[in-house]
């Protein structure tokens, strides 16, 4: 499978998987990544965030490939400044969200569009997010955000509330969205059919990117699909336990200690 480490691309996940608990890239992942791409292979990430909520990171590595963002819903080139996949939610979206409302008015949400962060309830979950993100939202009724143009909805709360929230996406059952766990305090609301993993298997058909080897790594639930796309899926040991029955190699380390320095080797070992 790693013949040829110059056609060999590792996505990586970032909060829980890139970066450690205080939003860094270890010295140690930082030098195996020079490490891999000076040898030829491709690193990129999957992420969460927005295309603005992105930038802070652009300064910590060099990532000269397409990102896949908005939990798939996008995939973005900033070397070129193109978006190459753009997968928005239904118009049906904000119904939803404010029948959850009615359902759940305590919890905090917002809506993420290619051109901002629309926060629609503040609450102390929420302002956590945007603390997490390092962003400056624009704050609106849910019933001012702009049609159209809806990548996800994230909705935040307690970790007590997490487990009410699926009972309830259960009991509705609604159409042509999916939704899925990022963290312990929030849930997302995507395209229908859309997640990491899908856009991993569009990222296949980007010119110039056919007949590549993908690996990915990541620990929680939005990251199963995504490895179980890939070629070879990779998790640390940090891992959700969902995730590391998905994956195909379960790292010895974890997110603080090293874990995608460790994959990096591993690839490395396999073509040497």
């Amino acid at each position: 499978m790693f013949e040829d480490i110059t056609k060999v691309i590792l996505l990586s996940d970032m909060d829980g998987t890139l970066l450690n608990g205080r939003k860094e890239i270890s010295d140690t992942d930082r030098a195996a990544i020079e490490r891999f791409t000076a040898l030829g292979g491709k690193f990129t990430v999957a992420t969460g965030r927005t295309i603005q909520s992105f930038e802070q990171y652009r300064a910590l590595i060099d990532l000269p490939y397409p990102i896949i963002m908005y939990n798939g819903a996008a995939i973005h080139d900033y070397t070129t400044g193109e978006t190459l996949r753009l997968h928005p939610l239904p118009d049906t979206a904000r119904s939803i969200t404010e029948a959850i409302l009615r359902e759940m008015p305590h919890i905090g949400g917002e809506v993420l569009r290619a051109d901002a962060t629309y926060v629609f309830s503040n609450t102390d979950y929420q302002k956590l997010h945007t603390k997490l993100c390092n962003i400056v939202p624009d704050y609106a009724e849910l019933e001012d955000i702009p049609d159209g143009g809806w990548l996800k909805v994230l909705f935040a709360m307690s970790p007590e509330d997490m487990d009410y929230f699926e009972i309830l996406l259960n009991r509705m059952n609604w159409q042509n969205v999916s939704f899925v766990r990022s963290s312990d305090m929030f849930w997302e609301m995507l395209p229908e059919g859309v997640s990491k993993g899908s856009a991993l298997t569009e990222y296949r058909s980007l010119p110039g990117f056919e007949g590549y080897t993908f690996v990915s790594v990541g620990d929680f639930d939005n990251d199963v699909e995504m490895i179980q796309a890939a070629d070879l899926g990779a998790c640390p040991a940090n891992a959700e336990e969902t995730v590391k029955a998905a994956a195909g190699l379960v790292l010895e380390k974890t997110n603080e200690e090293g874990a995608v320095a460790e994959l990096i080797d591993k690839l490395i070992n396999g073509v040497e």
